[in-house]
């Protein structure tokens, strides 16, 4: 059997495949000539196999392999130490994934407000179209309506605000709210930013009663946006940020960032993680970091990305596109992103959608030759 009949047989049907395996990759390239737009969405953060990246992990497989949280490891520390001081953060909680680090963040916020005010203050307020992950407390942060059913009953205790309105943000912040969670880019919600002067009136209204600001920036974060949290675009520092995806290369894990008002708030055994905090992960993790966090390369994902726009925005097709950095979102004006997709699937490009949009997120580190070749087959389908 192939690779495709063999999944098919074994493994659920919980994912819309597309037909295509991927065998092998090198930088932005797939299987020796497919250009990728879409990095395992955003998570191959520097591409197929970077030499450094590979290197460091390998180093670390015939070192240690795990480690228990029970006792304390080199590479973690490391890590932990490394992006504090890249984010001004005082710690964080390691996981495996985006929807753990949300997860985390979710039981974060309520004990802070349990400790400080009792238990009937445990209410968070998240974004209508925000997409925080696929378990059942993350799925019912979400704000998509298309997502809440089946798996009744829900978790309680999350309001969702319409994005950029202000009226609806102010009534819903009630005496009962201990959080407000938010992505400043929505990215499976359509690849919408936020507006500045809505993120300003929730930090302020926040800071007034004492209820805590999540960042969700497991997709935006890492310098997906032009800058390392996309949260500097807006001047904003949250009181908890969760990052997964590209921070680790394409190795599974997530982090719950805390500040100083946070730190302290979860004790030993009220939350865990059994490969959290992974030798293997954080060697690989720190290569990101060392790379990613330079202001040079910043520059470079944002002029990459605006690179991308003045082609695109060319196009007859291209209505508008939305999103920061190398987080685009394509409106078009008479196809189907589904079709888009598939079609350039078929010319030997990947690319993702998101509501009606076309969605690219290449690797941070695609060359402009890279560029050009994807750009010549999306161009070619959107004329």
């Amino acid at each position: 059997m192939t690779t495709i009949e063999k999944t098919n047989k074994h493994i659920m049907q919980s994912y819309g495949r597309l037909p295509f395996a991927l065998e092998s990759g090198s930088n932005s390239t797939a299987n020796a000539t497919v250009i990728d737009f879409g990095s395992g969405i955003g998570t191959n953060s520097l591409g197929y196999c970077d030499s450094d990246w590979a290197e460091a992990v390998c180093q670390q497989v015939r070192t240690l392999q795990h480690c228990s949280n029970y006792y304390y490891n080199k590479p973690a520390a490391d890590f932990a130490d490394k992006l504090c001081t890249i984010t001004g953060y005082t710690n964080m909680f390691m996981g495996n994934s985006g929807a753990e680090a949300n997860e985390c963040a979710i039981k974060l916020a309520r004990k802070y407000s349990y400790d400080k005010y009792g238990k009937n203050r445990h209410k968070i307020v998240t974004l209508v179209n925000s997409f925080h992950g696929r378990t059942l407390a993350t799925l019912s942060a979400t704000g998509q309506a298309n997502m809440h059913d089946f798996f009744f009953p829900f978790v309680e205790g999350f309001i969702h605000v319409e994005a950029n309105n202000t009226v609806d943000l102010a009534e819903k912040l009630s005496d009962d709210v201990c959080a407000v969670m938010i992505e400043y880019v929505q990215g499976e919600g359509g690849v919408v930013p936020l507006e500045q002067g809505f993120v300003d009136l929730i930090y302020m209204l926040c800071a007034e009663k004492d209820i805590l600001v999540i960042a969700d920036e497991v997709q935006t974060g890492v310098g997906r946006t032009g800058k390392f949290l996309a949260g500097e675009h807006y001047g904003k520092s949250a009181d908890i940020t969760t990052m997964a995806k590209g921070l680790f290369g394409g190795l599974p894990a997530g982090v719950c960032l805390a500040n100083e008002k946070c730190s302290g708030v979860l004790t030993a055994g009220t939350h865990g993680s059994t490969f959290g905090g992974n030798p293997v992960v954080m060697a690989g993790g720190l290569v990101v970091l060392d790379k990613v966090a330079q202001p040079a390369f910043a520059d470079e994902v944002t002029a990459k990305g605006e690179y991308i726009r003045e082609r695109l925005g060319c196009c007859s097709e291209v209505v508008s596109i939305d999103g920061l950095g190398l987080m685009l979102g394509i409106n078009l004006k008479t196809k189907k992103a589904a079709d888009v997709l598939q079609s350039s699937l078929e010319k030997g490009l990947l690319v993702l959608t998101a509501k009606e949009k076309v969605r690219l997120l290449p690797p941070l580190n695609i060359t402009y030759e890279e560029i050009d070749r994807g750009l010549q087959i999306l161009e070619e389908i959107l004329t």
